[in-house]
Order: structure tokens, then C-alpha cells, then sequence
């Protein structure tokens, strides 16, 4: 089943006591990860697509060359 913590919450894995993450894991129906849905420790949620990742434009400032900058005359 897909849980994710309920608001407010952090619970952690059975065993190795790593956090669940916020945005939810697949977890096994054992009856740790059943009482913690029943207590509201976390709640069933659905899996979210995996958007694409937004790709920042970063414009590059005037200022900046990629020529080498000429050393002063001595």
C-alpha cells in the first residue's frame, strides 16, 4: 500500500528507523504499518506522477564574457 506521514507527523520505518518520506512510499500491510493508518499516524494516498523537472533558464549576466580578459598594459 502507498502511505505518506499524515500532517504534522514524522514516522519511521520498522527495523532500520529511517523517516518515511513526506511525499509517501510503497510499505508492506504488516500490522505496524495498519495501526499507524488506524492511529493517523499516516494516511493512504496515491502515488503522483513523476512530473518532468522544471528546467530554470538562467540568463547570463552582461557583465560576463567568455573571452579571457585582457591583462593591462604595463
Amino acid at each position: 500500500m502507498f502511505v505518506k506521514p499524515a500532517d504534522g507527523r514524522a514516522v519511521r520505518w520498522p527495523g532500520s528507523m529511517r523517516l518515511l518520506k513526506a511525499t509517501g512510499e510503497n510499505v508492506p500491510e504488516t500490522s505496524f504499518w495498519l495501526l499507524a493508518r488506524h492511529h493517523g499516524d499516516v494516511v493512504e494516498a496515491s502515488p503522483e506522477e513523476k512530473a518532468e523537472p522544471a528546467v530554470a533558464v538562467v540568463a547570463e549576466p552582461s557583465h560576463v564574457t567568455s573571452e579571457p580578459t585582457p591583462e593591462p598594459a604595463a
